[in-house]
């Protein structure tokens, strides 16, 4: 018999994954499926910070940019867009929609750190990548430490 290594976490998610489907599935035959996943769209996003930049990433997978509208006010970044469903295929020939759809809202706090005048936006295979750089002062700076020579450093100590 071999030894396996058990892992509890990793059950622990396969049965959360478990019951959120179950769960899903069930109210979304109460409520219509289209109802629940309109209301719980939300593009997933990573946020991540660099000497120079706060980045932000969000997928947008199927999503025209001019769907989707960027704004920064009183230092809350506004991310707001819809996924509109495909109008070539009839709503009766579908056997299945798992794919959400609708309008989403993200809002973001950013650090007093962010020069909200300096927000690039760029996107590329269904991904917004969001950079925002950093006020000159929240930059870190490396100073250079100064080494005297040994007759400096006996005359400074007198």
């Amino acid at each position: 018999m071999a030894i396996v290594r058990w892992e509890p976490f990793r059950d622990l998610l396969t049965t959360q994954d478990r019951f959120n489907r179950l769960f899903n599935e069930t109210f979304s035959n109460f409520l219509g499926g289209e109802q629940l996943a309109a209301k719980a769209w939300a593009p997933p996003v990573d946020i991540y910070e660099t000497e120079q930049n706060v980045v932000i990433k969000a997928e947008l997978p199927g999503i025209d940019p001019k769907d989707v509208e960027i704004r920064v006010e009183d230092g809350t970044l506004y991310l707001q867009g819809e996924r509109k469903h495909e109008k070539e295929v009839k709503e009766e020939n579908y056997h299945r929609i798992e794919r959400s759809y609708g309008s989403f809202t993200r809002t973001f706090s950013l650090p007093n750190s962010v020069n909200t005048d300096d927000v690039k936006a760029e996107y590329k295979d269904g991904v917004l990548t969001l950079t925002m750089a950093k006020r000159e002062e929240a930059k870190p700076k490396t100073i250079k430490i100064n080494v005297a020579s040994g007759a400096q450093a006996s005359a400074a100590h007198k």
